[in-house]
């Protein structure tokens, strides 16, 4: 059998537990075999207390979980008691959070698990207990090591989308740009896509700063100085670049279908196009990595955990995402 795929299980008082046993649910509409790293008493309650008919199954290996999967959610223990309850977030249980990440990472690999895919966290209560990064890809590339190059990208089945700059304040977005970091993330972009995604030859749409890609000058020079060398640099190396283009016209249908992904120069500006095209089907998969990890493009959802309202959509197409993936891995050259 195919290897299983690792999925994390994110903060507890968050919706991650129920969306993935809404996923389990969906095993025959084309969801592949993945195992939880949860507490599966926890797991097996919150079923019962939505009224879902999810068996949940203790593993001792990721090798049991695809024979298990047909039946019941195969579950990897903790080995801890989780404090937190739905929409309540308690920092105690950051060592577990933390743990089945690390977890995760080690049987993807050491070859037990194909991919990697990650239940939202809640950074305030890392932080809070002392988690020392940024969030979730920070923390994967200090896992990684020197293998890693880590790049966000955005991608559901219409568009592809990679923010150069992410979470910054849209001033010190603008001000942290760099020649250097869109060619870094044009890089690893177009090797992802030849590599992960069968892109022979990959086309990057990269985005201006500002309206109207800076008209000549006129209404900023980022274009000129930052942007445009950037793009020179990346087609001498061999890549496709092309731009700077005026983001307004740049992902209508038609624009879409003239490359393979888009890299964008601030946060909003690659997300808001792909949540508005597919706000339930996005996934959020980090690029560079030495290993294939996706996750659902949202947050916890404090604010209806526990009610089985959550939409498994986005984790649904995680997995999916996170399987064909890993099986382009495989395929030699």
């Amino acid at each position: 059998m195919p290897l299983p795929l690792a999925l994390t299980m994110g903060e507890p008082a968050g919706i991650g537990g129920e969306i993935a046993l809404k996923a389990w649910l969906g095993r025959g509409r084309g969801v592949p075999a993945f195992y939880l790293i949860d507490d599966p008493d926890r797991l097996a309650s919150l079923a019962a207390a939505l009224g879902w008919p999810v068996p949940v199954r203790q593993i001792a290996t990721p090798a049991e979980a695809p024979s298990v999967f047909g039946e019941a959610l195969p579950v990897a223990p903790i080995g801890a008691a989780l404090r937190g309850r739905a929409g309540h977030p308690d920092p105690a249980d950051a060592a577990a959070i933390v743990g089945a990440i690390d977890a995760a990472v080690a049987d993807v690999r050491n070859g037990r698990a194909a991919a990697l895919v990650t239940n939202p966290i809640h950074k305030d209560s890392l932080y809070r207990a002392g988690f020392p990064h940024p969030g979730h890809t920070e923390y994967l590339a200090a896992l990684a090591g020197a293998d890693s190059t880590p790049v966000m990208m955005l991608a559901c089945p219409e568009l592809r989308v990679v923010p150069v700059t992410i979470h910054l304040a849209l001033r010190r977005a603008a001000e942290s740009l760099t020649t250097a970091a869109i060619v870094t993330a044009g890089r690893v972009t177009a090797a992802a896509l030849r590599r992960d995604f069968a892109v022979a030859a990959p086309v990057l749409a990269v985005a201006g700063l500002n309206p109207h890609a800076g008209e000549a000058g006129s209404l900023g020079r980022e274009e000129i100085e930052i942007i445009a060398p950037a793009i020179a640099e990346l087609r001498a190396s061999g890549i496709d670049a092309r731009g700077p283009l005026a983001a307004d016209t740049m992902f209508h249908a038609e624009a879409r279908r003239s490359y393979d992904a888009a890299l964008c120069m601030y946060h909003d500006q690659a997300l808001i196009p792909i949540k508005t095209i597919d706000f339930d089907g996005g996934v959020n998969v980090t690029l560079g990595l030495p290993f294939v990890r996706t996750s659902p493009d949202h947050g916890t959802a404090f604010a209806i955990a526990g009610q089985g309202v959550a939409r498994a959509g986005s984790l649904i197409a995680a997995l999916r995402l996170a399987a064909e993936m890993a099986a382009k891995r495989q395929i030699p050259g």
